[in-house]
């Protein structure tokens, strides 16, 4: 039986926080319900399925800091978590969300998988609920940026913490805001 893994990202759209990055192999049998893209389901079904994924699969989650994408670029980023995984999971094929490999061999990608292919959304539930677990930490840190309530999304209130505060350290400084060149500079 040939052995498939999903892959999927959450995180890389926002200003503040980790990417992370998520490889998921089902074992046999396994079927969990309810699965489709993160984005898709309320954050307490993505809560309670992360807790039915990590036990019926093996997986490997990898978290990139702020610190790391601004040093080296998000797509070098991509790379290194999508490499890292491909060591982790010994898989005869490998499906990542999108539709680009940056540059890695022997990745497939398809626009949407983590709402077609059940590993794939699998994937997509653990990178979401890491990445969400860990800027509620860095909320609780920084209060002041109100993280918990946007995930280091570049929304209106997020704009206005900045424009308030400054910069954090959980900040990518590489990610530039038109609502801020002029604040900031």
């Amino acid at each position: 039986m040939s052995k498939f893994c999903g892959i999927d990202e959450a995180g890389r759209g926002p200003i503040a926080g980790d990417l992370v990055v998520a490889g998921c192999i089902f074992n046999s049998n396994t079927k969990i319900d309810g699965l489709n893209d993160s984005k898709k389901i309320s954050e307490k079904k993505r809560y309670k399925l992360y807790e039915e994924i990590l036990p019926n699969t093996l997986n490997h989650i990898v978290t990139i800091s702020p610190q790391e994408i601004d040093e080296k670029g998000l797509s070098k980023c991509m790379t290194r978590a999508l490499e890292e995984i491909k060591k982790a999971l010994n898989a005869d094929e490998y499906l990542f969300d999108g539709n680009t490999t940056f540059g890695v061999e022997g990745l497939e990608t398809m626009v949407k998988a983590d709402g077609k292919v059940a590993q794939v959304s699998a994937a997509s539930i653990l990178a979401k609920v890491v990445h969400d677990l860990n800027i509620i930490r860095d909320s609780k840190i920084y209060p002041e940026y109100s993280f918990e309530k946007h995930k280091g999304y570049g929304t209106k209130l997020h704009i206005e913490m900045i424009k308030k505060h400054g910069y954090s350290p959980i900040h990518r400084r590489s990610f530039k805001l038109k609502a801020l060149e002029e604040t900031l500079i």
